[in-house]
């Protein structure tokens, strides 16, 4: 089953956005603070060039922000969205 990574941080308002929208959508998704967490933080930047959170990532493909109409069209692809 594809699997989906939310890299976050507490104090982030997209991230919280992006997460309860997952929720909402009932798509499963693994909570990553890397605010707390320095190693998954270098793994986030190595996956997305990024240091700004959310980085999201939808078993492979990398949506950075929360950008809805590309984070929807990506769980779509991967059949975890209807």
């Amino acid at each position: 089953m594809a699997k989906v990574i939310a890299y976050s941080t507490t104090t982030c308002p997209y991230c919280v956005m992006a997460k309860n929208w997952l929720k909402e959508k009932k798509v499963e998704y693994d909570d990553i603070n890397v605010g707390t967490d320095q190693e998954k933080a270098r793994e986030m930047v190595k996956k997305s060039g990024q240091m700004g959170v959310p980085v999201i990532d939808v078993d492979g493909e990398i949506i950075i922000g929360f950008d809805r109409p590309k984070l929807e069209a990506a769980l779509k692809k991967k059949k975890l969205l209807k």
